[in-house]
């Protein structure tokens, strides 16, 4: 099966009871057993739902993996994966990634004694030369949030395999449609599902997908001893967004290029991010392992501060919002709102600054879009 057809069908066949040809959200908490410990493979809502298993099933599919897990929010899933992890164990991540998987590095896991270590990740190099006896997990995202580097993930998987490190990436910028990290030799993937997935701004949720046995097994234990998990209503709000996830995909690409383009010969527009323009540094390794370029854009403006938020506060079309990937623009300040949990020498070094604005493009009328954005720039 092709992807939009997984999309659709799998995990999701017609409900046998009724014919409903969507799956039932399943709202209960707990079913009837004929015996103790006889059931029809479900017995607590916490610990396995029909609704979640559509979805888990649905979301393996389409990242090519054999086993799927959803959560409640994408950072249940992130601490689900550091879950694999014991006392003294280091990770080595890139040193661009969410603003909030960094927060849960270093203010929750680094006190129960996990190490964390921050490379520059466009050089696979960086990843090699960081690791010690001590590294367990190498956690990569590509693109990064919010600087839209570029990771080479054939590279550093065949690292994290030659050291026997687990090989993490968070594919929430990219989905599965433009992008596959297991296809490249990664372990295990991670998704906000709240995000292009949900696609739809009206459903907090977060996945893992693998084909490892032993780390499924370790993180579905997790899963339910921890409890993380979804309701049934917000897996089918996922599952849902996941039918046009590949209708949506092409309209925010397409969209993004556009603007991009715009935003690139603005004479307010100091520097623009985004993959799918020939002058961003990894472009070629971009076309090379994705499918295409996604509608995560961020620029730096000709201003400071208050020009910036003279921008943003201008925006109509693009709501000033946390978060990304719904079918509507958003628009935010990363070293205020999404990224603020860094330190701010840490965001200097990184280049997020005063004037650094990212903005997740929707399916509206482009030209509606440019129109909304002119107007933003006219006050900077």
């Amino acid at each position: 099966m092709k992807f939009e057809t997984k999309a659709i069908h799998v995990g999701q066949a017609p409900e046998p009871a009724t014919g409903a040809i969507n799956v039932p959200i399943f709202q209960t908490s707990t079913y009837v057993q004929k015996s103790p410990g006889t059931h029809k493979g479900y017995e607590y809502s916490r610990t396995g739902n029909p609704t979640r298993t559509a979805l888990e099933e649905c979301l393996a599919s389409l990242e090519e993996g054999k086993y799927g897990l959803a959560f409640a929010s994408g950072m249940a899933a992130i601490s689900t994966v550091l879950n694999l992890l014991k006392t003294g164990d280091q990770v080595v991540s890139c040193d661009d990634l969410y603003g909030g998987t960094y927060r849960i590095f270093e203010k929750v896991y680094r006190d129960y004694g996990l190490d964390f270590v921050y490379v520059e990740p466009t050089n696979p190099a960086t990843f090699e030369k960081a690791i010690t006896k001590k590294t367990r997990m190498v956690w990569l995202e590509t693109p990064t949030n919010p600087l839209l580097k570029i990771v080479d993930l054939k590279a550093v998987a065949k690292i994290a395999r030659k050291h026997k490190l687990i090989s993490v990436m968070d594919n929430t910028f990219a989905t599965p449609y433009f992008q596959k990290p297991l296809t490249m030799g990664i372990d295990i993937v991670v998704h906000s599902t709240t995000k292009f997935l949900g696609g739809h701004s009206d459903v907090i949720g977060g996945a893992i997908v693998t084909s490892n046995k032993k780390y499924y097994e370790r993180m579905k234990f997790c899963q339910n001893a921890v409890g993380g998990v979804p309701g049934p209503m917000d897996c089918f709000l996922v599952l849902r967004g996941l039918k046009t996830l590949s209708v949506r995909m092409k309209e925010h690409e397409k969209n993004a290029k556009k603007i991009a383009l715009f935003l690139q010969k603005h004479p307010k527009v100091k520097k623009v991010l985004y993959p799918g323009l020939k002058n961003h540094p990894q472009h070629k390794l971009a076309a090379k392992q994705m499918d295409g370029f996604g509608a995560i854009i961020s620029f730096v403006l000709k201003s400071n501060l208050a020009g910036a938020k003279r921008f943003l506060s201008k925006l109509k079309l693009f709501a000033l919002a946390e978060s990304l990937g719904g079918v509507e623009s958003l628009a935010e300040h990363p070293a205020i709102m999404t990224h603020a949990s860094l330190p701010k020498n840490v965001r200097d070094s990184l280049g997020i600054s005063d004037s650094f604005v990212r903005i997740s493009v929707g399916i509206e009328n482009v030209d509606d879009l440019i129109e909304d954005l002119k107007s933003g720039l006219a006050v900077v």
